[in-house]
């Protein structure tokens, strides 16, 4: 392969040639450097694609178990982490935070629901006081702060993107009912059970398998920093404290730390399987996670609304049901607006369709510059549905 070949290697049931081809077409007309792809198909793998490179100097090809930080993408994975508890009657929706987290009650959060922090909607976008990237990876010190800190707005009445915060929040209320980092829990109840190549965190014994994350920059790059500039504080103390991105994410501090809203790293096939959970309706394979019920709990829609961190990068308002994204009218997901996933900074991403029986994990390594929606992610998710 040479410096400027893209070879895809893989598998592709032939009823989703067109997959292959969006997959082919994006390292050709989208700037992909190294990706893959997986979908499953009532828990069957039909598409399992990989190519490119997994470095900037195009030294290492990507290979078929290259991982990659999925960023966002990691939501989905540790909310089941939370269903699974309220499957067990462990944990209630309802309840106050502080019923499971005392020190949350503060600042006048005694009514913040379980809920709320899992649809975006507690008021905790960000942290006011300053927190700097090694702070980050303190996890009490951080858990600690969400905890005293007072909210931007107030909770239960609309959705504000929760960045980062939101993997501390539902992460800490993991663990104070499990005994679990969620990190620990996922891999016990899920990805040890299934044998999935998917971590919160990298243990360093896998660092030589990593893909190194590209920040590629974009002509219009100071047209949106003067954008950024002019969000509310709610928004910009969600994306910019601290400001992460593909140099802090390459580094072995990053790798070491537990960030449940945005460090997993994984392939497209452990995704796929993941969101592969909620698409089988609780099952995967003959494997059962979570009740048959359970799908229709994590899409419950908490409301409609203009999101007030990621509202300047949709034409409409949006949905976020108990910890993934709706497609709704915006079709993110695919045409069934009850679809539902996640897409992670840069382009990634991991899809549930309970009614197709479908889930979808995209991962790649040059990151773009849009919030939500990457044109190769689009590319690929339309090139499913149209072989469906």
């Amino acid at each position: 392969m040479s410096a400027h070949e893209a070879q895809v290697q893989g598998h592709c049931d032939p009823r989703f040639t067109a997959v292959r081809e969006a997959f082919e077409e994006n390292f050709r007309e989208r700037g992909e450097l190294g990706a893959a792809v997986a979908v499953t198909v009532a828990g069957e793998t039909v598409v399992d694609l990989w190519g490119g490179w997994a470095d900037a100097a195009r030294t290492r090809p990507w290979e078929r178990d290259t991982l990659v930080n999925v960023w966002s993408t990691t939501k989905g994975p540790v909310a089941l982490c939370a269903h699974l508890l309220v499957d067990r009657g462990l944990l209630d929706l309802d309840r106050p935070v502080a019923a499971y987290w005392p020190e949350f009650a503060a600042a006048g959060k005694e009514d913040v629901r379980v809920r709320d922090l899992l649809s975006h909607r507690a008021g905790l976008s960000g942290l006011r006081e300053p927190h700097s990237v090694e702070q980050l990876y303190d996890w009490e010190l951080t858990t600690a702060r969400l905890a005293a800190t007072e909210p931007w707005w107030e909770p239960g009445t609309r959705s504000g993107y929760h960045a980062l915060t939101w993997g501390f929040l539902v992460g800490e209320v993991v663990r104070r009912v499990s005994g679990l980092r969620p990190g620990a829990f996922l891999e016990q109840e899920v990805t040890g059970p299934l044998g999935l190549d998917f971590t919160i965190g990298l243990p360093e014994k896998e660092a030589g398998r990593a893909a190194e994350l590209v920040h590629a920059r974009s002509r219009d790059d100071g047209e949106r920093a003067a954008a950024f500039g002019r969000l509310p504080q709610a928004a910009i103390a969600a994306l910019a404290n601290p400001p992460v991105g593909a140099a802090q994410a390459n580094t072995a501090a990053w790798r070491a730390a537990e960030i449940p809203a945005a460090n997993g790293h994984g392939t497209a096939r452990s995704v796929a399987a993941l969101y592969g959970v909620f698409a089988g309706r609780g099952s995967y394979g003959d494997r059962r996670f979570l009740s048959p019920g359970a799908a229709e709990r994590v899409r419950e829609g908490q409301g409609r609304c203009r999101d007030l961190v990621l509202g300047a990068g949709f034409e409409g308002d949006t949905e976020v049901g108990l910890g993934l994204w709706l497609s709704g009218p915006h079709g993110s997901y695919g045409p069934n607006p009850r679809a539902f996933g996640h897409d992670g900074f840069g382009g990634s991403c991991g899809l549930a369709d309970p009614e197709a029986e479908v889930s979808l994990g995209y991962a790649m390594n040059r990151m773009g510059p849009h919030i939500a929606d990457d044109p190769r992610k689009k590319a690929l998710v339309n090139a499913v549905y149209s072989a469906l």
